[in-house]
């Protein structure tokens, strides 16, 4: 069964939907089983997560990073690769910002400081991208075993370089020194005062724009046409002209240089230090927003915010309600993958007949 019968709003939207509702139905299962009331749990969840404004706020935040995240994934996909790599790539990512920073925020001002230190956090992210992609151009090597591979290297890596060279004398944490002010990102609450004292800021906006980038450049552009058609059909794409191993490796520099520029918000937008494991997953979140996102940037935003509801909600709801612990939310964020990765055909056969019915009635 190919979703490509359906019709185009069904495939970016109601199958989208309905595996969501799927996930949060059987979420709301496990809720009752522990004991507590799914219907008042989600009522806890949107009101700490989107009604309040200090939870929406915490909310963007989240999503800030995850938009960034979910474009790495979404960018690789639409040339055909499943880049599993943007855990690994935002960590490297944070070492290129980091290194900037630590080098020019004495002498700095933060109009310079800061397009420096993205630039940096995207030129690493995309280095860390460009050997995969080139061992899957040139030698055939699968992108998503060598990308799986380098999250591991990645890890091992930063680990060994903040705890030799990154931590101050003296200094217990396994972290880099704090950055001074010119190297944080100016907060919202400055012109939004309701969003209170949250880490809500610039990257926001920097996340919107590059969600309006992608979708101009991958829908109107001769080298998004290309880009999709390589993904498409790798042969066609070759007949149509396209250099297929140059193809490869742009569009994994360009997905390692988003997922490294989601190190921005996390690093200067929040802590204002390098530390161990700052990433915390969101690469393999974006992974899920790019899936349940189907790849457009409408689709990639709501994942991304809803993600972010998930955990600042979830967070929130296991301080009222002892019985779901935070790890339940991690489990809610499982059972999306499984329902818009693994699953994601589970309704196509039903919704097409459905469909043919309607029309025929």
């Amino acid at each position: 069964m190919k979703t490509t019968e359906l019709p185009r709003w069904a495939t970016g939207i109601a199958l989208p939907l309905l595996n969501l509702l799927s996930a949060l139905l059987v979420a709301a299962l496990v809720i009752h089983l522990l004991g507590e009331s799914p219907l008042e749990s989600m009522r806890i969840l949107i009101d700490s997560a989107i009604v309040n404004p200090e939870g929406l706020a915490y909310t963007l935040f989240y999503a800030s990073t995850f938009i960034f995240t979910g474009l790495a994934v979404s960018i690789a996909m639409k040339a055909g690769l499943f880049n599993i790599g943007a855990e690994g790539q935002m960590y490297f990512g944070g070492l290129g910002l980091t290194l900037a920073v630590l080098a020019f925020d004495a002498t700095l001002s933060p109009w310079l400081m800061i397009p420096l230190a993205m630039l940096g956090s995207a030129l690493f992210g995309a280095l860390w991208a460009f050997l995969p992609g080139y061992l899957q151009a040139k030698r055939g090597s699968h992108v998503v075993v060598t990308t799986i591979m380098f999250n591991f290297i990645a890890a091992s890596l930063m680990n060994f370089i903040i705890v030799k060279y990154l931590i101050p004398e003296g200094e217990q944490n396994p972290a880099s020194r704090v950055f001074a002010d010119s190297a944080a990102l100016p907060t919202l609450n400055t012109w939004f005062p309701f969003f209170g004292d949250t880490p809500l800021n610039i990257g926001f906006p920097i996340a919107i724009l590059a969600l309006v980038i992608y979708g101009v450049v991958v829908s109107r552009s001769t080298w998004g046409y290309q880009l999709r058609a390589t993904g498409l059909n790798q042969h066609a794409a070759h007949y149509a002209g396209v250099r297929i191993s140059r193809m490869i490796i742009v569009a994994m520099l360009i997905s390692g240089a988003l997922a490294g520029l989601a190190a921005v918000n996390s690093i200067m937008g929040s802590t204002h230090y390098l530390s161990l494991n700052f990433p915390a997953g969101a690469g393999f979140v974006g992974i899920a927003i790019a899936l349940m996102g189907r790849q457009h940037p409408v689709g990639i935003f709501l994942s991304s915010v809803l993600f972010g509801a998930l955990i600042q909600g979830g967070f929130d709801l296991s301080l009222e309600k002892p019985n779901i612990p935070v790890e339940t939310f991690v489990f809610i964020q499982g059972l999306i993958i499984l329902f818009c990765g693994a699953m994601e055909n589970f309704y196509a056969k039903p919704l097409l007949k459905l469909i043919n019915a309607t029309r025929k009635g």
